[in-house]
């Protein structure tokens, strides 16, 4: 089989495009059926956003596994195994519970219920957990139940764990983005370097999710015009879980040959067998730290487990003087560390300089932490080059001081300005937004103009 490289990428490039195509129509027609619910008080955004994102990203998903279905280097998949086909029926399932959410938001437990069905109906069509790489012991098969309960369970785990990350604009997608590239190259390595054909389809749901990411996130970025919803975060949640449970449970690690030499040997060597393990992680574990946490201030301050409140690791970001863009670049390079710096020293697992460099990245993250009122700013002649929202207007540049002239100046006003922004973002969290008003997140489609007006008080139920 030659080199599938150009395959990956034409299929991601064809889920990413498809994706970002569909994005602005299904917005219009979630903002038409009144899939935009009223502003919560735990909530960041302060206008009324249309949900139902993930309409989108399950139309790049399908579209991603036709086009592989027919490419030469691809198509061995679907011949050699049924999981792809397993993880079109669970995502079908989970996403049209997720669309259910999205616009009459169904009891929690029939999520949780919803969640269990569609991991079983993977199990059911074999993409499911056969055997698990114990340390000291190698390999050790599962029964069908324990396969089932275990696949299961990863599965709710991981559904929860980006649904619950998800809560700054294009947070959830570009922390599965990350986690999923950084899967991506240990799958294709684990193929490709080993030649084990087990862990093509792993390899082509990292490429499939990689590109429903990165094509919702143009719309998604802060200000974000669209929220992916319970349709999009348990969408992509299941997808990554399906690549976790293919490469580890279906993968037999006797075929890599590690457990030759000696016990340190097969030490280090077990570590590529554990990765598929720990990469979910890279989503789980800031989320599940921030739940931890949450409860534990929760019940601290003599209240439930589960009140909610604005006390969650993105809302300390934002307290504590970082922007929103801010915020979310801060959790992405800690996604990034986590799951590269796994990836690394999985390769390199006998090389020190593999921690040292972790290390430092993580040094560099704590400075970036305590460094909230930084604002890089861009050369005017780079203004061509960003996208316009971040643009600087011609009136701005030209009623501001320039640099050569009044250095000073520019250093007090950008201070100034940034006081001002942090007290005007306060202040328009505690006012009160009206939907139906013209400009109302950028958008036309809702504004004075839109042919689906909605003039209901923020408090109304929909």
């Amino acid at each position: 089989m030659g080199q599938p490289v150009r395959d990956y990428l034409l299929t991601l490039c064809v889920t990413a495009a498809v994706t970002y195509l569909l994005t602005g129509p299904v917005r219009k027609f979630a903002i038409a059926v009144g899939a935009m619910p009223a502003i919560r008080a735990r909530d960041v955004h302060r206008e009324p956003t249309p949900r139902l994102g993930g309409i989108a990203m399950f139309g790049g998903l399908c579209a991603g596994l036709i086009v592989a279905d027919h490419l030469y280097n691809l198509k061995s998949v679907f011949e050699l195994s049924n999981e792809p086909r397993a993880l079109l029926s669970g995502a079908a399932l989970i996403w049209l519970i997720g669309v259910l959410d999205d616009k009459f938001e169904i009891d929690a437990l029939i999520k949780l219920g919803g969640q269990m069905i569609a991991a079983a109906v993977m199990v059911i069509q074999g993409l499911t957990i056969l055997w698990l790489p114990i340390p000291g012991v190698g390999t050790v098969a599962l029964t069908q139940w324990q396969g089932t309960l275990l696949t299961v369970a990863l599965v709710v785990i991981t559904i929860n764990a980006v649904n619950f990350v998800d809560g700054l604009d294009g947070l959830a997608a570009g922390m599965v983005c990350i986690a999923s590239a950084a899967f991506f190259l240990y799958a294709y390595r684990l193929w490709m370097g080993y030649g084990i054909e087990a862990a093509a389809p792993a390899t082509l749901f990292a490429a499939i999710l990689m590109g429903m990411c990165l094509g919702f996130l143009p719309h998604n970025m802060h200000p974000a015009r669209i929220f992916m919803g319970d349709s999009g975060s348990m969408l992509i949640g299941l997808v990554l879980a399906a690549g976790a449970i293919s490469i580890t449970g279906q993968v037999d690690p006797d075929l890599m040959k590690l457990f030759e030499g000696s016990e340190r040997e097969a030490t280090h060597a077990l570590l590529p067998v554990f990765i598929p393990l720990v990469l979910p992680l890279t989503i789980i574990a800031i989320p599940a730290a921030d739940l931890v946490l949450a409860i534990v201030r929760r019940t601290w301050n003599g209240q439930s487990p589960f009140a909610a409140d604005r006390g969650h690791l993105h809302h300390r970001l934002l307290e504590i003087g970082h922007s929103h863009s801010r915020a979310v670049l801060i959790m992405y390079f800690w996604s990034a560390l986590i799951a590269f710096g796994a990836v690394g020293y999985s390769v390199h697992s006998a090389s020190s300089w593999i921690v040292f460099v972790i290390i430092a990245a993580s040094a560099v993250g704590l400075i970036l932490l305590l460094m909230p009122r930084f604002t890089p700013r861009a050369p005017h002649w780079a203004n061509r080059f960003v996208p316009p929202r971040y643009r600087r207007h011609a009136a701005e540049q030209a009623s501001s001081p320039s640099y050569e002239e009044k250095p000073a100046l520019v250093a007090s006003g950008a201070q100034q300005g940034s006081a001002d922004a942090q007290m005007g973002e306060e202040a328009a969290e505690r006012a009160p937004v009206a939907v139906g008003v013209s400009g109302v997140n950028g958008a036309t489609a809702i504004g004075a103009r839109s042919r689906f007006p909605d003039r209901r008080s923020v408090d109304s139920s929909r």
